[in-house]
């Protein structure tokens, strides 16, 4: 009994550390990764070149899929592309195989010493980030070490020898066994490399090793599928297309199993380097063969898998929860949907200025439901970034992230800025039918475009984070409070003319203007991540030769 809990947990130590590697990867290329990816989509054979390369670095071909499917979802690359990145990762996933299938016994020590050392010195930077992937290298080859270990004993029991003779070798039963294994395990080269430990330990026949491994293959796309499986259509079809190639592949090759086990046999003298090599030669060979037929097989899963039209109340729109395997790419979906949020606070915005000159009162209901709307999505996009695990995230992504989180807490503070103001207007202007007079409201009309400016100008800050846009926006904060001075004193100079529509209206009229700057401020703290990260933001923001002078006053 011993002996199979010690393997269980050298397996489990195997997966482990497929996952610690992967998600470090990720953590330390995270952003580049999607970079290359992108760069490649113009040419098939570089899709597949930079489907390879991604892949040998985060080791997984599901990883690497998710990513890409994100890209497909979004429209912003072909499904054809797509499928040929996706043969170049599963190449990729089969050289990583390859690798960790020698001898590296002497090497784990010392990538778990190095790796230890690393994260803990540097733990929130990259080179802590490094050093968790070293662990995780040196996790999987002293797991594939105790896996040798562990079954000596078992190889060596006659019970055990008795089961495995008396089990039928069925390629079909030996397929459906390694696809489950990889669903379990979320990792095909986990379960490829443990077939192969267990076919040169004597445990499984090489024929058997072979056929989990074309299993994995299939388990591989069906994982992709399941974690895509409550996507929008367009998400779900690159992992559809990718376990269709799979498939095909495997119902292709499984006839030729044993004349290709004989091969392996007569050219390859380890058992481990037949099964791996096997893995190898199946992944290549698939790559070659469907990569002239990645156009077919698009146009065959977007008419499996059409697009449905998206509901005018759809929303969020762009928080794609596959996405959050891939911290990078979630807190992109998550500034795209904060900006989305913010489009609608600019329509509520906008919309004040005909309900002020109209009295339109069914314009300022429907503007005011709309802030629900900002609320809803406030509250999807916090959900959402707090399902993105911190600790992958890169000191860069780290500030992105708390500044979408700064960025929609904002525009939800707007929101009710703005539904307070018209509820306000409709309370005390338009149920009353007053209205402002003509010097206050065109003091208030150039509040308004003002603010719609400074709108805009914050959306472009939070988007591209140029520091001189920033500083702007900070300068028309202490503008826009001189206005707002301004015209209140204005509005005072009217009382006292005694003007009949200044005194109907000057209670909303003070509250208008000030909640107007209450709007400014928020959109122009949007300014203040930015400049904190370039190192450009007073501590305080008091001017020493005032406080100076403040001081020698006497109290």
């Amino acid at each position: 009994m011993i002996h199979l809990l010690n393997l269980l947990a050298a397996i489990a130590l195997l997966v482990w550390g497929t996952h610690i590697v992967r998600t470090g990867m990720l953590g330390v290329f995270g952003e580049n990764l999607r970079h290359v990816l992108a760069r490649s989509f113009g040419n098939r054979f570089r899709s597949m070149l930079a489907g390879i390369a991604v892949t040998s670095l985060v080791q997984s071909s599901t990883a690497t899929c998710l990513i890409v499917a994100s890209f497909v979802g979004s429209g912003l690359v072909g499904t054809a592309a797509a499928l040929a990145v996706m043969l170049g990762a599963d190449v990729g996933t089969a050289v990583m195989t390859l690798v960790f299938s020698f001898d590296l016994s002497w090497i784990s020590p010392l990538l778990i010493l190095v790796g230890v050392v690393m994260f803990i010195s540097r733990q929130n930077s990259s080179v802590g980030r490094f050093g968790r992937v070293l662990i995780g290298l040196g996790l999987i080859t002293l797991a594939l070490q105790l896996i040798v270990g562990a079954t000596r004993p078992l190889t060596d029991a006659p019970e055990v020898r008795a089961l495995l003779a008396a089990m039928p070798q069925e390629v079909s039963l030996e397929i459906v066994v390694g696809a489950t294994l990889v669903v379990l395990a979320y990792s095909s080269l986990a379960i490829v490399l443990l077939s192969a430990t267990l076919a040169a330990q004597g445990i499984l026949p090489a024929g058997v090793a072979m056929g989990l491994v074309l299993g994995a293959n299939i388990g591989s796309g069906v994982l992709a599928m399941i974690v895509t499986g409550s996507g929008k259509p367009e998400l779900r079809r690159l992992p559809l297309g990718n376990f269709l190639f799979k498939l095909t592949g495997v119902l292709v090759v499984v006839p030729f199993l044993p004349q290709l086990q004989l091969l392996a046999t007569q050219w390859i003298p380890s058992v481990t380097h037949q099964v791996v090599g096997f893995h190898l030669a199946f992944n290549v060979l698939m790559a070659l063969v469907f990569i002239g037929f990645v156009g077919p097989m698009a146009k065959l899963v977007e008419k499996l898998l059409r697009a449905r039209p998206v509901a005018a109340s759809e929303r969020p729109r762009h928080l794609d929860p596959v996405a959050l395997a891939t911290p990078s790419l979630a807190i992109s979906c998550a500034a795209r949907e904060a900006l989305h949020q913010a489009d609608i606070v600019e329509t509520m915005l906008r919309g004040m200025l005909p309900v002020m000159r109209n009295n339109d009162l069914d314009l300022a209901e429907r503007l005011r439901r709309m802030d629900d709307t900002v609320d809803e999505l406030y509250s999807a996009i916090k959900f959402y970034l707090t399902q993105i695990s911190r600790e992958a995230l890169s000191e860069r992504e780290g500030r992105r992230w708390a500044d979408v989180v700064s960025f929609t807490i904002n525009m939800e503070q707007i929101g009710d800025s703005i539904e307070r103001a018209l509820q306000d207007l409709e309370d005390k202007k338009i149920r009353k039918n007053r209205r402002f007079s003509d010097a206050g409201m065109a003091e208030i009309c150039h509040l308004h475009d003002r603010l719609l400016s400074n709108l805009r100008l914050a959306m472009s800050v939070f988007l591209d984070g140029h520091v001189r846009d920033a500083q702007r926006l900070l300068e028309e904060k202490a503008r826009f409070r001189d206005l707002e001075h301004e015209y209140a004193a204005n509005h005072l100079a009217r009382l006292q003319d005694n003007r009949a529509q200044s005194i109907e209206t000057s209670s909303l009229h003070l509250d208008l203007i000030s909640e107007l700057k209450r709007i400014n401020s928020h959109i122009c703290s949007i300014a203040y991540p930015i400049l904190e990260s370039a190192g450009v933001l007073a501590a305080t923001r008091i001017r020493e030769s005032q406080l100076a002078a403040a001081e020698e006053i006497p109290g």
